[in-house]
């Protein structure tokens, strides 16, 4: 890039800097973002397919729009925002991932119709952000709400999550225990409901099926003890968390040690075996009966432990570490030197349970009754990842709706009682803003589409109708793919929390808007220039080669 300055050229970019601008730079950039739209697309909703994702050994099949894309490993700029869309509105709400990233690219596709009409990307922005704000306004309208103790709701919310999933055939058994679990622990904050989902533990067993997956009030650990002369249950357990392994110190300083006899040796191994023994006479004297450790239990003191009939369990993640120490109120032990009784938690029972070495330890019967575990069995792997994708949306769904109490119906509905509404209020408008807010009505209009065409349905019939039923009041019309006709959704169970709606038409319109802005787009080629596949030049779609085998778009 440079510039004129009396006839003499002046260098401000650094040679090899590619630049695009104006109209091709928004061309590419929407062609980017449609193209990984395209690609989620025909997952969507209950008749959605599945995508197989391959990266080396590693093989997923799902259908959920965030795993998709985070696996992909996009490349192109533009295209990653897509992405981002679907990690914000998973962190936020947990579902409707697919939904968001699907209409963002739909958006873009609408905003290009009209900048081949001549209208500038500042008017569409504005126009789209008009629309957003009515559409988060007429939602008001279709709002049902509710109360945590409206369970009936809360199941059909767990169904509508998982429905479509892999975890679909055991669907009234998993939204069962999701009910249980979130119910169990709800708090409450300034008068507000707070549903803390790390209060969950989720341990996954490739055994059985999935209808064995089961809610145990406590936490589950899928760990073995140390040594075999441990007990297998421990009843009014005192647990100590220990995060530093139980061993004998190593010298960390460099040391020689002199050993000129037998003799000599021998005392030296008898002084590391009793500071191993020490360690465990105190571990003992603070009353502690099971002991997790986040590190290892080095040989002699697994034997001294089991000697003083404590239950030990070695590398214990830090993250249970952390469920565990709140479901039973203990202080992790940082120091095998200074610790007490205060450090040390309790529950009513520890044990483990199943057959041979594949045996899991629960600790049951906790001081906080808020601690609850959900075991997910599977005849295979892929079921079991599977099914706790499936399992992890349906969660954060019922806690939002607890959260939150207030719900709308699903299967489209929500959207085509949107696209009807804005398109009357754009017929209010007197600026350009009327043709960005009228396209923003007929984007809205791809959910029930794609949802139509997912079910192999004919997705022009199936629109006049849902616009029909719209038109004459029915505001939770909607399309049942499984019998292809327009009905009540709120009736049939299919609902879903507000938020999972307003966060993927903030999210999308945001997105959108953000990208449009974009005229000129500068790629330094330092080591990482279209060869590479970084930005693929900007210029096309080459930035999305960094797609799994049979991902290519």
């Amino acid at each position: 890039m440079a510039a004129q300055l009396g006839g003499q050229p002046i260098i401000i970019l650094r040679e090899g800097t590619e630049r695009t601008r104006g109209q091709e730079a928004r061309n590419s950039n929407i062609m980017a973002a449609k193209a990984v739209a395209a690609a989620v697309r025909t997952t969507l909703g209950p008749k959605g397919m599945d995508k197989m994702l391959v990266s080396g050994d590693n093989i997923t099949i799902t259908n959920d729009g965030v795993t998709i894309l985070r696996e992909m490993e996009i490349e192109h700029p533009a295209a990653k925002m897509l992405v981002e869309v679907a990690k914000t509105q998973d962190d936020e709400v947990g579902d409707g991932t697919t939904t968001a990233a699907v209409l963002t690219g739909e958006l873009l596709e609408r905003a290009g119709e009209l900048l081949e009409q001549g209208v500038h990307p500042t008017i569409i922005a504005s126009g789209y952000r008009m629309a957003a704000e009515k559409a988060i306004e007429l939602l008001k309208d279709i709002t049902h709400t509710i109360s945590e103790n409206d369970e009936e709701a809360l199941l059909n919310i767990a169904r509508t999550a998982m429905t479509g999933k892999g975890a679909e055939g055991s669907k009234d058994k998993l939204a069962e225990i999701t009910v249980a679990a979130i119910s169990s622990i709800v708090d409450e904050e300034d008068g507000k409901k707070i549903v803390d989902i790390d209060n969950i533990k989720i341990e996954k067993k490739v055994e059985q099926s999935v209808d064995d997956c089961e809610l145990v009030k406590g936490i589950v650990l899928n760990k073995n003890k140390a040594h075999n002369n441990m007990p297998n249950t421990v009843k009014d357990a005192k647990i100590a968390l220990i995060t530093r392994p139980i061993e004998f110190s190593k010298m960390e300083l460099e040391a020689e040690i002199n050993i000129s006899t037998p003799g000599e040796l021998s005392r030296y191994l008898d002084q590391e075996e009793q500071i191993v023994h020490d360690i465990v006479n105190r571990i003992a004297a603070s009353g502690a009966n099971v002991v997790l450790c986040q590190l290892g239990i080095e040989d002699i003191a697994q034997h001294f432990l089991a000697k003083e009939k404590i239950l030990a369990i070695e590398r214990v993640e830090k993250k249970d570490m952390d469920k565990v120490a709140r479901a039973i109120g203990a202080n992790l032990i940082t120091s095998l030197d200074d610790f007490d009784a205060a450090d040390i938690g309790n529950a009513g029972l520890v044990e483990l349970r199943g057959h041979g070495e594949d045996k899991m330890l629960y600790i049951t019967e906790c001081s906080n009754p808020k601690a609850v575990s959900i075991i997910i069995r599977g005849g295979t792997e892929h079921v079991v990842d599977s099914t706790e994708r499936a399992l992890e949306d349906a969660l954060r769904v019922v806690g939002v709706a607890i959260e939150d109490e207030k719900l709308v119906a699903g299967a489209g509905s929500p959207e085509i009682e949107l696209a009807l509404r804005l398109k009357d209020y754009a017929s209010t408008l007197t600026g350009r803003e009327q043709l960005a807010v009228a396209k923003f009505a007929e984007a809205l209009e791809i959910i029930p589409k794609t949802l139509a065409e997912n079910a192999g349905l004919d997705f022009i019939d199936m629109l006049v109708e849902l616009r029909s039923q719209h038109e004459k009041g029915k505001k939770d019309a909607g399309l049942n793919v499984f019998t292809g006709k327009v009905e009540n959704m709120w009736k049939n169970g299919v609902i879903e929390p507000l938020r999972v709606k307003t966060q993927a038409l903030n999210s999308a319109t945001e997105t959108a808007i953000m990208i449009l802005r974009i005229d000129d787009v500068l790629a330094a080629t330092g080591g990482a220039g279209p060869e590479s596949g970084a930005c693929g030049g900007m210029g096309g779609m080459g930035g999305m080669g960094g797609m799994p085998p049979g991902m290519m778009m």
